[in-house]
C-alpha cells in the first residue's frame, strides 16, 4: 500500500493505493530540491548577480519614475518576500524615486483588496501604490505596434509614464506559452483585452509548438517576446518556488537572458518521463491560489491528458471554490451539446474574432474528446462541473468508483500531485 498527498486548496487530500495498480508517480524535483539559504538570501544573491545587465540600484538611479509589475491572485509570486528586497535595492540610490506597482492581472478578473493584503501584507499595502490592470479599460491604453502574429499591442499606458519598467514573477511550466514568467509581465499581463485575445487565438492555441515546456517556434511566445521589447521591459527578478511555495532559486537581470537562464533551470528539474500510458491520471493544480476555479483547473489537466490513454479518465483534485473562473469560458460547455461542439466553433473563429476565454474552452475540450474528466472537490457546486461536461465527486476515493466503472477495476493508475509543476515526455 502507497500513501500519496494531493494538494487541494491550502491542505491536502491522501491518497491509499494497492501498488500493483500504481503505474507511475511523477514527480517534479523541485520538490525535493534543496536549499541552504533563506529566501531573502536567494532573492538578494539573484539582484547581487545579474544576468547580462547592470544592477538594479545603477538602473533605477537615474529614473524620476519607476514602474514595478507584479503578479496576480491567480500567481503564487512569494511577493511579501520578494517585493521588500527589490524595493530597497531600487531605492539604494535613488530614496526620491517614484515608484508605482502594477498588478498584471492579464484577462483574469481584478485583484480584490483582501487578496492584495494576503499577496502584500499590510505594510506594503500602506506605504506603496499598487494598481490594478483592467485589461478591459481601453481608456487606460497606449499602441505599441504590430505584433509579429498580426494583432496590435495595447499596453497599460503607465509604461509611457515610467523611466524604467521593470518586473517580478516565477518560473513553472505553462501549458500553452511553454513557461511562465518574463515576457508574460506584459503579455498577456499588462496588455489590453484585444491584444490577448489576438494571442490567444485558436490557431495558436492549437499548434504543436505551443505546448508545456516549448518556447521554440512557439508563436504564442513570439508575440509575447515582441511585446515585451516594445514595452522595453528592462529587467526581471523572477523565482523558482517548490510545492511548498517556498522560494529555490531566483534569476534576476535582463528580460530575455535572465528568463531564459530559469527556464532551463526549471526545464531540469520539472522534465519527467511516464512509463507508459495509464487508464487513470489523478492530478492537481498544486493546490491554493492555483486550484481556485476550473478555468486554472485546465492546466494541471494537460499535465495528465499527456500520459492518459485514449477514453481513460483524469481525476482532477482542484477546490474551484471560486467557481468556473470565468462566464464565457462556462458558457462554452454549458451552451454546447457536447465538447466535439465546441471544437468546431472555436475552430471556425478568426483571429481578430477570438472571444473571452476561448483558448482554455479549446485546450479542455480537446481533454475531453480524449478522456474523461472527474473533477475531485467540496467547495464548488456540482452542477457546474456536469454543465461542462465533467463528473464531480466529493472526494478521491469516489472519484476512483466513478472512474472504475468506465475503466474497469484493475486500472492502472499514474499519479502527479502536483500537475502544473511538471513537463512530461
Amino acid at each position: 500500500m502507497k500513501t500519496l498527498k494531493i494538494p487541494y486548496s491550502t491542505s491536502y487530500l491522501e491518497l491509499n493505493l494497492e501498488e500493483e495498480f500504481l503505474n507511475d508517480v511523477l514527480v517534479s524535483k523541485t520538490h525535493e530540491y534543496q536549499v541552504h539559504e533563506r529566501q531573502e538570501e536567494i532573492v538578494r544573491r539573484a539582484l547581487d548577480e545579474p544576468i547580462l545587465s547592470g544592477h538594479l540600484c545603477d538602473i533605477a538611479v537615474n529614473a524620476k519614475n519607476l514602474l514595478l509589475i507584479t503578479s496576480d491572485h491567480t500567481r503564487p509570486v512569494p511577493s511579501k518576500i520578494t517585493l521588500p528586497v527589490i524595493l530597497k535595492e531600487i531605492r539604494r540610490k535613488n530614496a526620491a524615486i517614484k515608484v508605482k506597482i502594477l498588478i498584471a492581472t492579464g484577462f483574469h478578473r481584478l485583484t480584490t483588496h483582501e487578496e492584495m493584503l494576503m499577496k502584500f501584507g499590510r505594510k506594503l499595502m500602506e506605504t506603496e501604490e499598487i494598481i490594478n490592470h483592467d485589461s478591459r479599460d481601453s481608456s487606460n491604453m497606449v499602441y505599441k505596434g504590430i505584433l509579429p502574429s498580426g494583432g496590435e499591442l495595447w499596453v497599460n499606458s503607465l509604461v509611457d509614464w515610467a523611466d524604467a519598467v521593470i518586473s517580478e514573477g516565477f518560473i513553472e511550466p505553462h501549458f500553452f506559452a511553454g513557461f511562465s514568467g518574463g515576457r508574460k509581465s506584459i503579455l498577456p499581463g499588462i496588455a489590453s483585452e484585444k491584444t490577448v485575445l489576438a494571442n490567444h487565438c485558436s490557431k495558436f492555441i492549437a499548434s504543436s509548438y505551443a505546448r508545456t515546456g516549448n518556447l521554440e517556434n512557439n508563436p504564442i511566445n513570439e508575440d509575447m517576446m515582441y511585446a515585451a521589447k516594445a514595452a522595453k521591459l528592462q529587467f526581471i527578478l523572477n523565482v523558482v518556488i517548490n510545492g511548498e511555495k517556498n522560494i529555490i532559486n531566483a534569476f534576476a537581470g535582463d528580460s530575455v537572458k535572465a528568463h531564459a537562464a530559469g527556464c532551463d533551470f526549471v526545464k531540469k528539474l520539472a522534465g519527467v518521463k511516464a512509463a507508459n500510458a495509464a487508464d487513470i491520471v489523478i492530478t492537481s493544480n498544486g493546490g491554493y491560489p492555483l486550484d481556485q476555479n476550473i478555468y486554472q483547473a485546465v492546466k494541471g489537466m494537460t499535465a495528465a491528458e499527456a500520459c492518459v490513454k485514449k477514453d481513460g479518465v483524469i481525476i482532477m483534485v482542484a477546490a474551484c471554490n471560486d467557481g468556473h473562473g470565468g462566464e464565457e469560458f462556462y458558457r462554452w460547455f454549458s451552451d454546447a451539446k457536447s465538447p466535439s461542439e465546441v471544437v468546431r466553433k472555436i475552430a471556425r473563429i478568426e483571429q481578430y474574432e477570438t472571444i473571452a476565454d476561448q483558448w482554455e474552452a479549446q485546450i479542455l475540450a480537446r481533454i475531453l474528446l480524449k478522456c474523461e474528466v472527474i473533477m475531485v472537490t467540496d467547495k464548488c457546486d456540482p452542477g457546474l462541473i456536469t454543465n461542462m461536461h465533467m463528473k464531480q465527486a466529493d472526494s478521491l476515493e469516489q472519484a476512483l468508483e466513478l472512474a472504475g466503472k468506465r475503466v474497469g477495476q484493475d486500472a492502472k493508475i499514474t499519479v502527479i500531485p502536483d500537475g502544473v509543476s511538471v513537463i512530461v515526455k
